[in-house]
Formats: C-alpha cells, sequence, structure tokens
C-alpha cells in the first residue's frame, strides 16, 4: 500500500513539473511584449487562485501574514521577486533549455549559502557537485566564445534567489505554516513589481491575458500539486522529478520555438543535472527531509532541510 502511494506522490510531482513548465512557456509566448515586471505582476496575480486551496484544516487568512521570523519572512519576499522577475527575463531572452540548465544551479547555491549562514557542514561529495554544476555552465555559457545576455544573468539571479528562499526556510524550520510561506513569495511579486511595472505599463490584449492567466494559473495548480506529491512520497523521491523539465523545455523548445540543443549545451545539461541529482542523492543518504513545496518557483521544492 505505501509503495502504490509513494508512486502516486511521484506521478503527482511529475505532473506539478510539467505545469510549471507550461506556466513557464506560457510567459514566453508573450515574448517580452509587456515588462517583465508587469508579467510578474499579473502572473502573481492569477496565482493568488492557489491561496484557498493551500490552506489546511485550522488556518487563518490572517496566518499568510504571520511568522515566527519577521526578518527572514521579508528577505523571502525580496528574494522570490527579485527571482521571479529573473526567470521571466531569462525565459523572454533565452531558449526554454538554456534558461532551466542555468536556473538548476539552484542546488549548488544553496550548498555554498548553507555552509556560510547556517554553519551547515559540506562534505567532500556535496562541493564536487557544487565543482561539477559550474564547470557544467561555463560548457554552457561559453564565456569568450559567444555573446552572453541579459536572459544570462536573469537565469543565474533566478536560481541565486530561489536559493535564498530555500535558506530562508532551513532557518525558520518545519514548523512554520505553508500559507504563510507562500504568501511571502506571492505579496512580494505583487507588491515590489506592482510598483516597478507602473512607468511601463501596457494594458494586454486578449491573447496575452490568456497566456498570462496560463502563467499564474498554472504555477498555482503546480504549488498545489506538489503539496499533495509531498503527503504521498517521501521528499527524496520527489526532489528528482524536478529534472523532468527539462524534457518539456527541448520539447517546447524544438516544436513551438524553433530552438536547438548543440553538443556543447548538452554537455553542459547533463553535468548540470548531474550535479543537481548528486546533491539530492547526499541529502537522502544523510537521511535529511527536503521542506514542502510552498515557492512559487519549481525549483524550492527540491530544497533540503538541514539536520538539527
Amino acid at each position: 500500500m505505501r509503495r502504490d502511494q509513494s508512486l502516486k506522490g511521484v506521478l503527482l510531482a511529475f505532473a506539478a513539473f510539467a505545469a510549471y513548465s507550461w506556466s513557464d512557456a506560457s510567459v514566453k509566448m508573450i515574448e517580452g511584449a509587456l515588462s517583465a515586471y508587469e508579467m510578474s505582476f499579473l502572473g502573481a496575480l492569477f496565482g493568488l487562485a492557489g491561496f484557498p486551496l493551500l490552506m489546511k484544516p485550522g488556518d487563518r487568512w490572517t496566518d499568510a501574514f504571520r511568522t515566527s521570523n519577521r526578518g527572514l519572512w521579508l528577505l523571502r519576499f525580496f528574494a522570490t521577486s527579485a527571482g521571479t522577475i529573473g526567470s521571466v527575463v531569462a525565459f523572454t531572452h533565452l531558449s526554454m533549455a538554456e534558461a532551466f540548465v542555468l536556473i538548476f544551479l539552484l542546488p549548488c547555491f544553496v550548498t555554498i549559502m548553507s555552509v556560510i549562514f547556517l554553519k551547515e557542514q559540506v562534505g567532500i561529495k556535496r562541493w564536487s557537485a557544487v565543482a561539477i554544476g559550474f564547470i557544467g555552465t561555463l560548457i554552457v555559457l561559453r564565456p569568450g566564445f559567444r555573446e552572453l545576455s541579459i536572459g544570462h544573468l536573469g537565469a543565474m539571479f533566478g536560481g541565486l534567489s530561489g536559493a535564498i528562499s530555500i535558506v530562508c526556510y532551513r532557518a525558520i524550520g518545519p514548523s512554520e505554516k505553508s500559507i504563510s510561506l507562500y504568501s511571502a513569495g506571492v505579496l512580494g511579486v505583487l507588491v515590489i513589481c506592482g510598483l516597478l511595472m507602473i512607468p511601463d505599463f501596457r494594458f494586454p490584449t486578449l491573447e496575452q491575458w490568456l497566456y498570462l492567466a496560463g502563467y499564474g494559473l498554472l504555477a498555482a495548480a503546480a504549488a498545489i500539486l506538489m503539496m499533495y506529491a509531498a503527503n504521498h512520497a517521501p521528499a527524496a523521491m520527489i526532489g528528482p522529478t524536478q529534472y523532468s523539465q527539462m524534457i518539456w523545455a527541448v520539447l517546447f523548445g524544438y516544436l513551438i520555438f524553433g530552438d536547438r540543443v548543440d553538443l556543447p549545451m548538452l554537455a553542459g545539461i547533463v553535468l548540470i543535472i548531474g550535479s543537481g541529482l548528486l546533491t539530492l542523492a547526499r541529502e537522502r543518504a544523510r537521511n535529511v527531509p527536503l521542506p514542502p513545496a510552498v515557492a512559487t518557483d519549481p525549483q524550492a521544492a527540491g530544497a533540503a532541510k538541514p539536520e538539527s
């Protein structure tokens, strides 16, 4: 019976990351016709639809603003908004595969920041995973051999900001309500991007509204699916499913956006995904649980909580 429940959880996780991938493809379809701030704000506005379904028995609406550590809640508030902007910029200017492969550096950033800020002990295998990830990044970027764009910076910043959100979760601990962590991200995007979009606001066309609705609603649906997945399967089994997004990225790129994956990028993809899987394997070996999927970005679902 337990095996059946675990399989259900893994399948729900695959469905969640498929929804996240479709969400990212929706924002890419707008092709930069709106500012990244506006797309982030309107996507988060649609994402509010997930609030009622993320609330657990006994939760109140006021719990969205309650926290055991206001400083870390606010850090997540700002980090998530910055990461969302970075991700939107990345998917606007890069192929989906290239954007994902750089955002997948998130586990490397988490390892580094966990050592610096949480004083976590990290062994040679996890440091090796970090090194492999950054080697893969150099292969993908090929600095000096190709022109780098704001999209590359956005993808890197998206991964870094996601890592900050994860470290905030680690520091706060599992006692924090999911609705509080979710609201920190959504409200951060609404407030910050809402202010930044004002000078260059353009009213979306009907087609753009449809893409924006897909962007926000699919991301909210993915967060809900991840919550249910975590209720059925160990997080160590769920974490690796995030890399299924690369399959969607390659498919969307080839079928919709006319993108191609060359040999160096493929080698970089293999190295970075291998780096992330090695990190997850080390967390599983240490019997460390991962946090629940409460973030507005898919990568946060693969973060790990340190041992107490």
